[in-house]
């Protein structure tokens, strides 16, 4: 079974930075792709960030120069460092990975359990 643990997320102030982080265990081999998605109030849900196994990013044009999507592959974790915050960031982030389970590229899927973020002096 595999578990994701988000953490980071809070009150952030306008031009300041947070850290976001997913964390997936369990009987997983690696993490395929991971996509942090966000929801703000009234809004529909949409991709903020993604990062592949190859390594290759997408970002949101709205948060493109200010995010940064990366992977600790040793600890199964991404992280989404958010920069020069503004409030139209705050939002309710999740992220859903994607793992390899054995090396025939067997995956499973999943979302972590969410988090906010608010970004106000």
């Amino acid at each position: 079974q595999v578990k994701l643990v988000e953490s980071g997320g809070g009150l952030g102030q306008p031009g300041g930075s947070l850290r976001l982080a997913c964390a997936a265990s369990g009987s997983i081999v690696s993490i395929k792709e991971t996509d942090w998605y966000r929801r703000a109030p009234g809004k529909e849900r949409e991709l903020v960030a993604r990062i592949t196994v190859g390594g290759n990013t997408y970002y949101h044009d709205s948060v493109k120069g200010r995010f940064t999507i990366s992977i600790d592959n040793a600890k199964n974790t991404v992280y989404l460092r958010m920069n020069n915050l503004k409030p139209e960031d705050t939002a309710f982030y999740e992220c859903n990975v994607e793992t390899f389970l054995d090396n025939d590229g067997t995956t499973w899927s999943g979302w972590g359990q969410g988090t906010q973020v608010t970004v106000s002096s």
